[in-house]
């Protein structure tokens, strides 16, 4: 196949503006919802502080006793759902796709490159509002050092061992946990009608992790709020740009309407 050059110049163009919106400074309309992110990342830091402070009020204890107790179905049961709380479903997908879309923009007209681009940078919100959390938690759980349940031999939650970033001692927070939040929030974003389904396997998820005693339910709620902090962070640094949702008058944030794929398969055909 031939390439043509203008279109292939246009679709590079487009590609590279998309990513410069990425860093360019927020719209003036988009001030509310830079100081709605502010407060997010403000109460999500209170919120671990208060968690790591007053974990002994929580049935945390409890909890991974009476999950170990449970019938084996059950625990089995929810050992096969766990899996599906691994951010790789998603990330990996999405990697393949924003490269194929990339590369797929050099060989069609100029409109569908821009439709293409329109479509990528939703693709790389997703992947963001995924990846961002899951790497902040992942730190995190080095430098915080929670054991496990019974890794001590017991449902101890005030066993530590930092800064060594092992397995067994990387119990707070959650990481699956905020995998199912932040999926929620950024395809609820985009999809909200599908909210309703995705808290349903959020929920799942977030029970499995407490059934199979992989976590604390601290951890849980803990993984949970920054995953959904986290995505609701991307989400408004994208709307900021105008890269996928816009911000109201009110500072509302809206998803922006996806690309006609009627004329995209057209643009195809052609």
């Amino acid at each position: 196949m031939t390439v043509n050059p203008r279109a292939s110049g246009i679709a590079r163009s487009s590609i590279v503006a998309w990513l410069v919106r990425l860093v360019r400074a927020p719209r003036p309309m988009a001030n509310r919802a830079q100081h709605r992110t502010f407060l997010y990342l403000t109460a999500t830091a209170a919120f671990v502080v208060v968690m790591l402070a007053l974990a002994a009020m929580l049935p945390d204890a409890l909890a991974a006793t009476h999950a170990r107790q449970l019938p084996a179905r059950l625990v089995n049961f929810f050992n096969w759902i766990t899996d599906f709380g691994k951010s790789g479903w998603l990330l990996y997908p999405l990697g393949v796709f924003i490269l194929m879309i990339a590369a797929a923009s050099a060989f069609v007209p100029s409109q569908a490159a821009l439709w293409l681009g329109a479509i990528a940078v939703r693709f790389m919100f997703i992947f963001t509002a995924i990846a961002l959390p899951g790497l902040f938690t992942n730190l995190v759980k080095g430098l915080i050092g929670r054991a496990r349940p019974f890794v001590p031999g017991m449902a101890d939650p005030y066993v530590f061992n930092s800064l060594v970033w092992r397995p067994e001692y990387a119990s707070l927070p959650s990481g699956h946990s905020t995998t199912a939040l932040s999926v929620v929030v950024a395809l609820g974003a985009l999809w909200p009608r599908a909210r309703f389904i995705l808290w349903g396997y959020a929920a799942l998820i977030c029970i499995s992790r407490i059934v199979i005693t992989a976590h604390f339910p601290s951890d849980v709620v803990a993984g949970a709020v920054v995953g959904g902090v986290g995505a609701l962070m991307v989400r408004n640094f994208y709307a900021a740009r105008g890269l996928g949702f816009s911000v109201g008058l009110d500072g509302k944030v809206r998803p922006l309407p996806w690309p006609n794929w009627r004329y995209i398969k057209r643009a195809a055909a052609r």
